[in-house]
């Protein structure tokens, strides 16, 4: 077998797989699961913030002089 004979059978194996043997997810689970990560996301982002807010309070308590 060549390198072409190769390469072509390997585009027709992972077409098969994808097409024939993948189970893709519905349109309700997918909505589903990119609601939670997006809300996981914000909920992380928001954490993330309250965290910044407190030790931009800490450090100017710590250096006084350093305050925007």
């Amino acid at each position: 077998m060549n390198i072409f004979t190769k390469f072509f059978k390997y585009c027709q194996t992972c077409y098969d797989e994808l097409a024939h043997k993948v189970t893709w997810p519905t349109r309700k689970e997918l909505t589903g699961s990119a609601v939670l990560v997006l809300t996981a996301s914000l909920i992380i982002a928001l954490v993330v913030f309250a965290m910044d807010l407190t030790f931009e309070q800490i450090m100017s308590l710590v250096y006084p002089s350093a305050v925007k």
